[in-house]
């Protein structure tokens, strides 16, 4: 039976690429809890998830475009440093945020500093890269009514993080 939209569902796993190296993992940093319905996670994903039975294992694998898309080269571009605030550390690897025009939030690292320049990558660092994951679906219950107002899962006893 499909899991609901609104349910909060809690996953251990394991992200690698196509090399065996591991991207992301619950190992380290704890189990990882979504809403449902709410485009929290990759929609494969989800949709995978939706139809696991709490307590089993699942490995998937999933072409760029199901992840997070092609790389983009149009999405690369170099700009003046005078673009950037004086007190911006401006080394390759440091990731940032910016807003088009319209206010939207549009993450970036800077992949390389010149003298003059800069080469910022609007792409997510996983475009271009098949997704491997091996998943367990720990719980599933209801979301409480302040974590749906929230749009995000609350930690044990409803202490969170803003």
């Amino acid at each position: 039976m499909a899991i609901e939209h609104n349910k909060v569902v809690t996953l251990n796993f394991t992200l690698r690429d196509d090399e065996g190296n591991i991207l992301d993992s619950t190992e380290t940093g704890g189990l990882f809890s979504y809403i449902t319905g709410k485009n929290m996670i990759l929609p494969k994903l989800e949709e995978a998830v939706n139809n696991m039975i709490i307590g089993t294992r699942k490995q998937l694998k999933f072409e760029a475009k199901d992840g997070y898309g092609a790389y983009n080269e149009d999405a690369v571009q170099v700009v003046g440093k005078e673009n950037f605030p004086e007190d911006f550390i401006l080394e390759a690897g440091m990731e940032y945020m910016a807003s088009n025009p319209e206010g939207v939030q549009m993450p970036f690292i800077i992949t390389n500093v010149e003298e003059e320049t800069v080469t910022i990558d609007f792409n997510h660092p996983l475009a271009g890269k098949n997704l491997n994951f091996d998943i367990e679906l720990v719980d599933v219950r209801d979301a409480t009514p302040e974590e749906l107002a929230h749009g995000h899962v609350h930690g044990p006893d409803g202490h969170h993080h803003h």
